[in-house]
C-alpha cells in the first residue's frame, strides 16, 4: 500500500538524517490516489438470485386471475344463445389479456401475480453499475417499445395462433384428401408448434439453471423479473392453516372409522334407534331393497332369507363375491327361489 510505503520511507529518512517530516497533505494525496481502487471494488453490481418458485407462481397466479375474470364475464352472457360465446372464445381471452396488460405493464405496474410475489419487470439492457448499490435491484422498468412488443407477443400472438389452429381444424387441412397447399400449411403449422415447444423446453432448463427469463418472450425482450422492494412484509394468517389441519385430522379419523361403519355388529347396535321400524318393516320386507319395487321373480338371499328380485340379487352377487345383504349386512352365500324349499341356487 502507498500509505505503508510512505510511512516506512518517512521513518527511514527520519532515522538516518534529520530531514523535516512529510508535508501535511501527504495523507490527503494518498487518499485521493486510493479512491479509484476503492470505487472499482464497491460499485460492482451485486448478483441477485430471484426465487424461481416465486416467478413460476407469479405466472400461475396471472393465469388464474385471467380465468376468474373469464368466468365472471361468461356469467354475464349466460342468458344469450347457448354456444354463441364459445365461437368468440379466442377474442374473449385476448380481450382479458389486453386488459391485464393495459392496467399493469403499460402503466409501469406489476401484473397481479407479480404484485403478490413482490416482483416487477426490469430492462436488463439498461442496467449499469452505480456508485450506490442497494441490493442489485436497481434499474429502470420496461421501455415503451418493450411494452408494445410484449403486448403483441402475448396478446396478439396467442390470439392469431388460436385462430389459425381452429381454422385449420375446421377446414381439415390435415386430411389426405385436401390439396397439397392446405397440407403443406398444416405441416408447416405443426413444425412451428413443435419448434416452439422445443425452444420453450430449452428455455425452461436454462431458467432452472440461471433463474432468469421464465419465457421466450421475456428472454427476447430482455425483460427480467426482479424484486420490487428489498423487504416484503408477509402477514401470514394462521386461520387457514388451522382449518386445513382440522380437516386433515377429521379425514384421517373418518378413514379409520369407515370400515367399522360397514360392519354388521354396528348396524345391529344402531338398528333399535332407527325410526318407524315397526310400522314399515312389513312393507319394506315385501319390496326389493335394491330397486325398491315388488319382485316379479322373488328370490331369497341365504342365510338371512330376505327377499330380492332375481336380477338385482344375481347381478350384485356376480359383481362382488363378498356381497352383503342390504337389510342386515349378512354375507350372502347362496340364493333360493321364494317358496321353493328344495332347489337352492348357489353363487
Amino acid at each position: 500500500m502507498d500509505i505503508q510505503a510512505l510511512a516506512s520511507s518517512s521513518s527511514s529518512t527520519s532515522g538516518s538524517s534529520a530531514n523535516p517530516p512529510p508535508p501535511e497533505d501527504a495523507w490527503f494525496n494518498t487518499y485521493l490516489n486510493l479512491i479509484p481502487q476503492w470505487q472499482s471494488v464497491h460499485t460492482e453490481m451485486i448478483p441477485v438470485d430471484i426465487s424461481r418458485v416465486n416467478q413460476v407462481d407469479a405466472g400461475r397466479l396471472d393465469v388464474e386471475m385471467s380465468a376468474m375474470l373469464k368466468e365472471q364475464l361468461v356469467k354475464v352472457f349466460s342468458l344469450l344463445k347457448p354456444g354463441m360465446l364459445f365461437q368468440y372464445e379466442p377474442e374473449l381471452d385476448a380481450f382479458l389479456e389486453f386488459l391485464i396488460w393495459r392496467f399493469s405493464i403499460w402503466v409501469d405496474k406489476p401484473t397481479p401475480g407479480n404484485a403478490l410475489m413482490n416482483l416487477r419487470y426490469r430492462d436488463e439492457r439498461a442496467v449499469e453499475p452505480r456508485a450506490k448499490v442497494r441490493m442489485g435491484l436497481e434499474g429502470p422498468g420496461l421501455t415503451i417499445s418493450q411494452k408494445i412488443w410484449y403486448c403483441i407477443a402475448t396478446v396478439g400472438g396467442q390470439y392469431i395462433w388460436a385462430r389459425l389452429q381452429s381454422f385449420s381444424a375446421f377446414r381439415r387441412w390435415g386430411d389426405t384428401e385436401q390439396r397439397s397447399l392446405a397440407r403443406r400449411s398444416w405441416f408447416l403449422l405443426q413444425r412451428i408448434e413443435g419448434f416452439y415447444k422445443a425452444a420453450s423446453f430449452g428455455n425452461l432448463l436454462i431458467f432452472l439453471l440461471t433463474g432468469r427469463y421464465r419465457s421466450l418472450i421475456e428472454r427476447a425482450l430482455r425483460a427480467r423479473l426482479v424484486y420490487g422492494s428489498p423487504n416484503m412484509n408477509r402477514s401470514v394468517s394462521f386461520e387457514y392453516m388451522n382449518r386445513q389441519l382440522v380437516w386433515n385430522e377429521f379425514s384421517e379419523m373418518l378413514l379409520l372409522l369407515l370400515p367399522l361403519l360397514n360392519s354388521s355388529s354396528l348396524r345391529k347396535v344402531l338398528r333399535p334407534f332407527s325410526k318407524d321400524i315397526s310400522s314399515n318393516s312389513e312393507g319394506d320386507d315385501a319390496l326389493c331393497p335394491i330397486c325398491q319395487a315388488t319382485p316379479t321373480t322373488p328370490f331369497l338371499a341365504l342365510p338371512c332369507q330376505h327377499r330380492y328380485c332375481y336380477y338385482c340379487l344375481r347381478t350384485r352377487c356376480s359383481a362382488s363375491m363378498s356381497f352383503r345383504c342390504s337389510r342386515c349386512s349378512e354375507p350372502v352365500v347362496a340364493m333360493q327361489r321364494h317358496g321353493d324349499s328344495v332347489s337352492n341356487e348357489t353363487r
